[in-house]
């Protein structure tokens, strides 16, 4: 659907006639699904409670994204209070998201008009409809998408097209938007033009080297509005099945790319599927019953997961280290940068993965490559300790943090570097126990020493966060945890952002705001690879 434009009573009594007969799986508005604040009437407003209320009926999943407008105050108050669920079978995907629906269809949108400049307070208010160039380029570390949603057209996408293109007005189209529909390759792309309906020829993309046999193919396709006074077509409907493979031939009627070759060529971005953390994005279960709050997602299989290494797009270039049982990786979007400590030369932040695809340590099912993997996640973080006591001079020590949960994808710990002077004060300590009481978490336990003992003990059957410290001074290793309790809704990044805060660094708490070229993460991971080298016992085995 396109924009809706507040008419939400109509439309959903439209849609509620059309499933009945239809059985659709879910429904996507693309526009504006509420009227501009600013022409919003007191029928409006009493409309948009009862929406909230729950007393308008909607009979499947329907999912809205941001449009151009700002949305209403009483619905961002409920989306901030409900973490996206506007009402029963209303969902919010947000700004910036990528979302994978029960049906495996991944939907990515960027939703807004685009500003060169975005101040602090935009960047961090996912509801005002503005976006930047690096929301778009973030969004491309997707790798792909079966639908792509954008607010603004693709520039250039009427090259080659023998469509008549009349909007009736001017519609902006950004370079951005080509960029990343070249990069995702979405069976479709859609867009709004309220005063008119616009489907181009479907398009295929430059055929890479590793898929020379196969075509992807777009169809682009812009909705008019529900309102609109030439009665533009608003709503489309269509099948797609997820499993389908790329055609090996092309169809009649599909023309070459109309986007420019800059544009087709696709630049160095994020590899990270953003789908595993997006806190925009939500997982649906299944299209037949409501999607209820907080509903676990489904479990990644190997191949989507972006720690395994089956998965066809893992980011080897961040790769640092292969043991037997583990690896090392630099951080996508690290916390730290080269500056940050400068005697070391490189960022520092360092995940310490299993191959086993488990949500926790505990649940690695064979009991030897559980206790094998244990030992080995503490002898390479045992190893960067030594690294660093050396490269430093004592005057760093580190944090490593662990995220331990049964409803988990794929456990790792997260290394970190941090000034001696702060952890020999107990700041580290104090700003975790600070931020919990804060965030009324419970309360942490210890610190005590930190157990490595190859097997799991009693405490590492339940949910948990873990912080290690470790003090190169004196030796002192020492644990703090934080049982995890189904009642409250847990930070996963919470690690990071008590880290971000104690190291002054609270501009790159989210990982997606510190986006490196593909160039500069493999120049991270390789002078890293120097100065472990000697360090790396997994080039002695």
């Amino acid at each position: 659907m396109g924009d809706v434009d507040g008419q939400f009573l109509a439309v959903f009594q439209k849609i509620a006639a059309l499933h009945s007969k239809n059985n659709f799986s879910f429904a996507l508005i693309v526009g504006n699904l509420f009227a501009s604040p600013g022409s919003t009437t007191d029928e409006d407003s009493r409309n948009i409670q009862k929406l909230i209320n729950g007393e308008i009926r909607i009979p499947l999943p329907t999912y809205f994204v941001l449009g151009t407008q700002e949305l209403p105050t009483l619905v961002v108050k409920k989306l901030d209070e409900s973490e996206g669920e506007l009402c029963e079978n209303v969902f919010f995907l947000g700004k910036r998201a990528i979302f994978k629906t029960s049906q495996g269809i991944r939907i990515v949108s960027l939703g807004g008009s685009r500003i060169s400049n975005q101040t602090e307070h935009e960047k961090t208010d996912k509801h005002l409809p503005f976006y930047s160039d690096n929301d778009a380029n973030i969004l491309r570390g997707a790798n792909s998408a079966h639908i792509l949603v954008t607010s603004q057209w693709p520039d250039g996408i009427h090259n080659g097209s023998k469509v008549d293109l009349d909007t009736g007005h001017t519609l902006e189209s950004q370079t951005c938007v080509a960029e990343l529909c070249t990069a995702l390759k979405p069976r479709y792309h859609f867009s709004t033009s309220p005063l008119t309906f616009y489907e181009r020829e479907p398009f295929y993309h430059d055929r890479s080297a590793d898929q020379s046999e196969t075509f992807h193919i777009t169809r682009f396709i812009s909705l008019g509005s529900f309102t609109s006074p030439n009665k533009a077509k608003w709503i489309y409907a269509f099948s797609l099945d997820p499993t389908a493979s790329p055609p090996i031939s092309l169809p009649a009627a599909v023309t070459s790319s109309p986007f420019p070759t800059s544009s087709r060529k696709r630049s160095s971005q994020p590899d990270q599927n953003p789908i595993r953390f997006s806190t925009e994005g939500r997982y649906s279960r299944s299209s037949d019953h409501r999607p209820r709050k907080r509903k676990r997602p489904e479990p990644l299989t190997q191949e989507e997961c972006f720690f395994c290494l089956s998965n066809s797009d893992l980011a080897t270039h961040l790769i640092t280290s292969i043991g037997n049982e583990t690896y090392l990786t630099t951080a996508k979007g690290p916390l730290s940068t080269g500056d940050t400590f400068p005697s070391l030369g490189f960022p520092g932040h360092i995940l310490i993965i299993p191959f086993s695809h488990s949500p926790t340590l505990s649940l690695i099912s064979d009991a030897e490559s559980r206790a094998n993997t244990i030992r080995e996640m503490h002898r390479y973080r045992d190893s960067m300790n030594s690294m660093l006591m050396s490269k430093s001079s004592q005057v760093l020590g580190t944090v490593t943090w662990e995220v331990s949960r049964l409803a988990g994808f794929h456990t790792h710990w997260q290394w970190l570097p941090a000034p001696l002077s702060l952890i020999r004060k107990g700041l580290v300590e104090a700003a975790f126990k600070v931020e919990a009481e804060n965030l009324k978490y419970p309360c942490f336990t210890g610190p005590k020493p930190t157990p490595k003992s190859p097997e799991p003990s009693e405490d590492d059957s339940s949910d948990f966060f873990r912080v290690m410290i470790w003090n190169p001074q004196d030796g002192s290793d020492a644990e703090m945890r934080l049982l995890l309790d189904p009642s409250f809704k847990f930070d996963i990044q919470f690690g990071r952002r008590v880290m971000a805060k104690l190291l002054e660094l609270e501009g790159r708490a989210d990982w997606h705001d510190c986006w490196q070229s593909h160039e500069d993460e493999a120049a991270d991971a390789d002078e890293f690879k120097r100065i472990f080298k000697e360090f790396d016992f997994s080039l002695e085995e």
